[in-house]
C-alpha cells in the first residue's frame, strides 16, 4: 500500500519535472524567435545562465497559473462569459509579465503584445504535454480521476466505493435526427455511439415523432417539463397582449417555463437533486449553467453563468478552448469560401458574425457544458440533462448532410468518449441516456426558390405593397441569441415583428412552419372574416407550390385544412396519408389536431411543401436545413438509452410526443433511483413555487 503510494507520487513528481523541462525549452526557443522577448541581460550571459532563467520563468509563471490563475477568473466571473473567453490571453499574458518580474537581476523581459503570444504558446504547450503523458499512462489517467472522485467523496461526507442506486446523465445531441445518428454510427463518424449499440448489453436506440413544432422550445419543454401545451412554434404572437414569444429570449423562456409548471404542478424532470446544463430550460434543477431562462433572473446570473468558471479556471483550458474558437472561426471561413467557389447549391450567406457564433456553439459552449456535466458526475449528482447544440447550428447553414456538419458530428463522439470515460471513475455509476429535440430535413429556403418571402407572399394576398427586393427572414437560432445574452445584450429588442401597425399582418417563421396573425381582427380569425377582409390571400397561399397546406378556423365547419386546387378538408375528417397531408406520413393529422387547441395558435398556419422523393422543404427562414414544422426528417428525432432499462414503448408502437418521452425519462429515472420525493399538491403548493415559477420538491 505504501509503495503504491510512493509510485504514484513519484510519477506525479516525473511528470511536472516533464512538463516543467518542456516549458523551459519552449520559454528558449520563443526567446530566440521572438525579438522583444529576452531572457539574459543586455551585456549578455552564458548559455547555463540563460538556461537558468528559462527555467526560473516557465516554474514562476506554471506556479502563477495553478495559484493565481483560479482566484483571478473567480474575481472576474461578473463579466460576460463571452468576454471572459476573449480576455484569456490579456490575463495570461498578465500572469507572464509578472513571472518575468519575479526571476532574480530582472533578466526576463517582454512587451505586453509578445508576452500574451509566448503566455499562450506555453500554456498550449504545457497542456498538450500534460494530456501526452497522461494519455501513454492510462494507469496515471485513472488514478488521477479517482482521485479527484475521493476528493469529492470526501468533501460531501459520502461514502467512498460506488455504492448505491446509479445517476443518469441525459445527453441532447441539438438537432440530429435518427437517420443522422443512424448513418454517422454505421460509416465510423461516431465510434463511440457505434460501441454501445455494437454491444449487446449496451444501448437501443429507436425514433420518436416530435409534435407539429418541430423544434427545441417545444420538444425541450416537453421532455424536461412534461408539458408543450401552447408552444405552436419557435416563434409566435400573442394578440392580448401584443408580443411576440420567442423560444430563446430569456424573458420568453422564463414565461414559457412558468405556464409549464402551472399547468402540470410539478418541478420537472430534475427537480430532485438534478443538473441543466446547456438548456433553454431548467427542468426545475437547482444546479444550473448556460440556462436561458434562468438568464432573465435579476441578481442571479452569475449562479446561470456558473459553468464558466468551472471550466476557465484552469488556465490551460482556458488558452485551449480560445485557440480551438479561433480554429474555428477560421475553419467556418475557410468552408464557406470554398462552397462559394464550388457553386454549391442551395447555399446561404454565412459572413458577418456567423463564424464566431458557430465558434462559440461548436467550442465555447461545448467545452464548458462537458466539462460542467463532468463536474455534475463526479459531485454524484442524480440527474444530468445537458444539450449540446453544435450539430443544430453547423447544419441550419451548411446543411445536415454536409461534411461540415459531419465534421461536427465527429467531435461530438469525442465528447461523449469522455463522458463515458469519466463515468467509470465517478463516486456512483451513471446511465448514460443519448436522445435529440427534433432532427432537421434540407432544402433551398423559399426565398431563395421562388424569389420572395413568406411575409412578402402574405402582403401581396392581402393587396398591401411589396418591396421590389426579397428581405432576409431572422432565423431562429438558440446559438445567436445564447452569444448575446454571454454579451449582456438585450436579445429580441426593437425586432421589426413586436411593432406591427395593428392594420398589417405579423408573419413570423419557425424553419419551414409560419405563423400569420391579424391584430386587427379580435380573437382567431376564421376564414369567412379573412375572405371578407382579404378575399385574396387564402387562395394565394394555399396554391402557392411552396406551400403544403394551411390551417384555419371555420366559422361553418370548425377549423379547416386547406390544399392546392380548392382543397378543403374539415380537422375532423383528416387523415394521415390523404388530402393535403398525402406525403407529410403518420401521425401528422394528429399533431395538427392538437395545435388547433392551443390558445395561441396563429389565424393561419402555413407547412411548406415537402417532396417525399428527396426529402426536402422550403424553409422560410434563411436556413438550408431546417426544422419546425412537418415534413422529413426533422420530425424523427431519436432516443438511445441503456439496454438494461425497461423499453421506451411496448414492442409495435410509436413514441409520439416529447410529452410522451417526458414519461418514459421519468420512468427511467425511478428504475434508477426509486421514487422521486412528491411535490407539493396543485391546492397546497404556498411557499413551494418561487419567482421564476420553479416548484421546490417538499416532504
Amino acid at each position: 500500500m505504501g509503495d503504491g503510494r510512493w509510485r504514484t507520487a513519484g510519477s506525479a513528481l516525473m511528470r511536472v519535472i516533464a512538463v516543467w523541462a518542456v516549458s523551459t525549452l519552449t520559454m528558449l526557443a520563443l526567446a530566440g524567435i521572438l525579438p522583444d522577448f529576452q531572457l539574459q541581460s543586455d551585456d549578455g550571459d552564458s548559455i547555463t545562465k540563460i538556461a537558468f532563467t528559462a527555467a526560473w520563468g516557465a516554474g514562476a509563471f506554471g506556479l502563477l497559473s495553478a495559484l493565481v490563475w483560479p482566484v483571478l477568473v473567480r474575481a472576474l466571473l461578473i463579466v460576460p462569459a463571452l468576454v471572459l473567453g476573449m480576455l484569456v490571453f490579456f490575463l495570461n499574458g498578465s500572469l507572464l509579465l509578472l513571472a518575468l518580474r519575479l526571476i532574480p537581476d530582472g533578466r526576463g523581459a517582454a512587451n505586453p503584445e509578445t508576452a500574451v503570444v509566448v503566455a499562450a504558446v506555453m500554456s498550449a504547450v504545457a497542456s498538450a504535454t500534460s494530456t501526452a503523458l497522461a494519455v501513454r499512462d492510462d494507469n496515471a489517467y485513472r488514478r488521477r480521476l479517482s482521485r479527484l472522485a475521493d476528493r469529492r467523496r470526501r468533501r460531501s461526507g459520502a461514502d467512498s466505493g460506488r455504492s448505491g442506486p446509479p445517476g443518469t446523465v441525459f445527453i441532447q445531441l441539438d438537432g440530429v435526427g435518427h437517420e443522422v445518428l443512424a448513418r454517422a454510427a454505421g460509416s465510423g463518424l461516431m465510434p463511440t455511439v457505434a460501441d454501445w449499440l455494437a454491444d449487446e448489453e449496451g444501448h437501443r436506440l429507436t425514433p420518436w415523432r416530435t409534435d407539429w413544432s418541430s423544434q427545441t422550445g417545444a420538444s425541450q419543454l416537453g421532455i424536461l417539463h412534461g408539458s408543450n401545451h401552447d408552444i405552436p412554434a419557435f416563434r409566435w404572437y400573442e394578440k392580448e397582449t401584443g408580443a411576440v414569444m420567442v423560444s430563446s429570449r430569456p424573458a420568453s423562456a422564463l414565461e414559457i417555463q412558468r405556464r409549464a409548471i402551472a399547468r402540470t404542478h410539478d418541478g420537472g424532470l430534475l427537480a430532485v437533486d438534478g443538473a441543466s446544463r446547456g438548456n433553454l430550460f431548467s427542468g426545475g434543477a437547482d444546479q444550473l449553467a448556460l440556462v436561458l431562462s434562468m438568464a432573465a433572473r435579476l441578481g442571479k446570473g452569475r449562479r446561470s453563468r456558473a459553468g464558466y468558471f468551472a471550466y476557465f479556471s484552469d488556465p490551460a483550458n482556458a488558452v485551449r478552448t480560445a485557440l480551438s474558437f479561433a480554429a474555428e472561426v477560421c475553419r467556418e471561413i475557410g468552408q464557406s469560401t470554398r462552397a462559394r467557389i464550388r457553386k454549391d447549391t442551395p447555399r446561404i450567406k454565412r459572413g458577418g458574425l456567423y463564424p464566431f457564433i458557430r465558434a462559440f456553439a461548436t467550442v465555447v459552449e461545448r467545452d464548458v457544458v462537458v466539462a460542467a456535466v463532468i463536474g455534475d458526475m463526479f459531485a454524484g449528482r442524480t440527474a444530468v440533462y445537458a444539450d449540446l447544440v453544435a450539430y443544430d447550428e453547423v447544419a441550419h447553414h451548411s446543411g445536415p448532410h454536409s461534411r461540415d456538419a459531419d465534421k461536427v458530428l465527429v467531435r461530438l463522439d469525442r465528447s461523449l468518449a469522455l463522458i463515458a470515460k469519466v463515468a467509470e471513475h465517478t463516486p456512483r455509476t451513471y446511465r448514460i441516456v443519448l436522445l435529440s429535440d427534433h432532427g432537421q430535413s434540407p432544402g433551398e429556403t423559399f426565398a431563395g426558390a421562388y424569389g420572395l418571402t413568406l411575409k412578402d407572399l402574405v402582403r401581396a394576398g392581402c393587396g398591401l405593397p411589396v418591396p421590389r427586393r426579397a428581405q432576409r427572414t431572422r432565423s431562429a437560432s438558440e446559438a445567436r441569441d445564447a452569444v448575446r445574452i454571454a454579451l449582456h445584450r438585450p436579445v429580441g429588442e426593437g425586432e421589426a415583428e413586436d411593432r406591427a401597425k395593428p392594420s398589417d399582418p405579423v408573419v413570423l417563421a419557425s424553419g419551414n412552419l409560419g405563423l400569420i396573425s391579424f391584430p386587427d381582427i379580435g380573437g382567431r380569425a376564421s376564414r369567412e372574416q379573412l375572405d371578407r377582409s382579404r378575399p385574396a390571400l387564402l387562395g394565394t397561399l394555399a396554391n402557392h407550390p411552396g406551400v403544403g397546406f394551411l390551417l384555419v378556423r371555420s366559422e361553418r365547419h370548425g377549423s379547416v385544412v386547406l390544399g392546392r386546387g380548392g382543397i378543403e378538408v374539415p380537422l375532423s375528417e383528416l387523415r394521415d396519408g390523404e388530402g393535403p397531408l398525402a406525403s407529410f406520413g403518420p401521425g401528422a393529422a394528429a399533431a395538427v389536431r392538437r395545435t388547433d387547441t392551443f390558445p395561441h395558435v396563429a389565424d393561419i398556419m402555413v407547412n411548406s411543401m415537402y417532396d417525399e422523393s428527396s426529402g426536402q422543404v422550403h424553409a422560410f427562414e434563411e436556413q438550408i436545413g431546417s426544422h419546425g414544422g412537418l415534413g422529413g426528417e426533422q420530425s424523427r428525432p431519436f432516443l438511445l438509452w441503456p439496454a438494461d432499462l425497461s423499453a421506451p414503448v411496448a414492442q409495435g408502437t410509436e413514441l409520439r410526443g416529447a410529452e410522451q418521452v417526458h414519461g418514459v425519462l421519468r420512468r427511467w429515472l425511478r428504475e434508477c433511483a426509486g421514487p422521486q420525493i412528491p411535490l407539493a399538491a396543485p391546492g397546497a403548493m404556498g411557499g413551494a413555487e418561487e419567482a421564476d415559477g420553479t416548484v421546490r420538491a417538499v416532504g
